[in-house]
């Protein structure tokens, strides 16, 4: 079990169902916990994780629970949502447990200064704490119902949340009029680089792929296109309904704190698995993550298009089968 969680339950935690757990990660071993718990995980990798394992796993819900565990994000706005929802929703005890990292000391000044708190306990470079649940108290907590920035929906959490990502713009201004009738935007986060192509004349298709479902719910407002196709899938597993002309895509590049140039390597084997014989890949990245070896590997031509001192957009044509 989560050593945090597994010494809250030693030291006067107790549990009842219906339990909801709310955004663990793979790393979180709920394993001694019941089957009948409900994980809640947008994030589609880590949702197939729970649900494989057995669980009751769904991407979002407001159903009523007796007690919630919460494991915090790095997000506070998100955090905070997640807390008010937790308290919402349960009738009994709602538990927070989150590395120090994570900023769950931060959490637990704020929380202590409206309910009061038991433990926390501290193990493994966090902490973990309870309160009886108090939807009043966090009232000013909850997500907004509408998150507009710079003209787009958004949401508490999401990458990007608080404007237009310089690297998904940089990337735009350097395609080039022409991409084909058939289009996907992998990662496509809450749907900028695709809203903005859907203005386009010339396409016939636009499928935009996100792992997250919070930013995919975004784009289904921000590229509301009868063109638009929307899945809520890992990019680097997905399979696209028709060949591809072109792929747009400024992948991620990290799932926890540290730098994971595996991610991008995956949705740069994706896109030429999806392309046509003859498409084309548009990717942005980071100037310091190392593609370009993977790039060649699966593709026959590879030219860096744009870039500054922080950024660089490769067009990789001709994928290689």
């Amino acid at each position: 079990m989560s050593p945090r969680l597994e010494l809250a339950l030693q030291n006067g935690l107790s549990l009842s169902s219906p339990l909801s757990v709310i955004c663990p990660v793979p790393a979180h071993d709920l394993s001694a916990l019941p089957h009948a718990a409900q994980v809640v995980q947008p994030f589609k990798p880590f949702y197939d994780h729970f649900a494989a394992q057995g669980f009751d796993t769904v991407p979002e819900t407001e159903d009523r629970c007796e007690d919630a565990i919460v494991f915090l994000p790095r997000a506070k706005a998100l955090a905070r949502a997640m807390i008010h929802l937790a308290s919402s929703r349960a009738r009994g005890v709602v538990v927070i447990d989150g590395a120090k990292t994570d900023g769950v000391d931060s959490i637990l000044k704020d929380v202590r200064k409206r309910v009061s708190v038991e433990g926390p306990l501290s193990k493994a470079h966090g902490k973990i704490f309870w309160f009886q649940a108090d939807p009043q108290s966090f009232a000013d907590w909850a997500a907004p119902k509408t998150q507009i920035v710079d003209g787009y929906h958004t949401a508490p959490g999401v990458f990007s949340a608080d404007g237009i990502d310089p690297a998904s713009a940089m990337l735009l201004n350097a395609l080039p009029a022409k991409l084909g009738p058939r289009v996907a935007d992998l990662g496509a986060g809450w749907g900028y680089l695709s809203a903005e192509l859907l203005k386009r004349d010339n396409l016939k298709s636009v499928h935009l792929v996100e792992a997250d479902h919070t930013a995919l719910a975004c784009a289904r407002i921000n590229a509301s296109d009868p063109k638009a196709r929307f899945y809520w899938a890992d990019a680097v597993t997905w399979s696209a309904p028709e060949p591809l002309d072109t792929v747009v895509m400024n992948p991620p590049f990290h799932t926890s704190r540290s730098a994971d140039p595996t991610l991008g390597q995956g949705f740069i084997a994706a896109a030429a698995r999806n392309l046509t014989r003859n498409g084309t890949l548009w990717m942005v990245a980071n100037r310091h993550l190392p593609y370009e070896t993977t790039l060649n590997e699966h593709f026959a031509r590879v030219d860096e298009a744009a870039g500054d001192n922080r950024f660089k957009v490769f067009e990789a044509s001709r994928p290689r089968r």
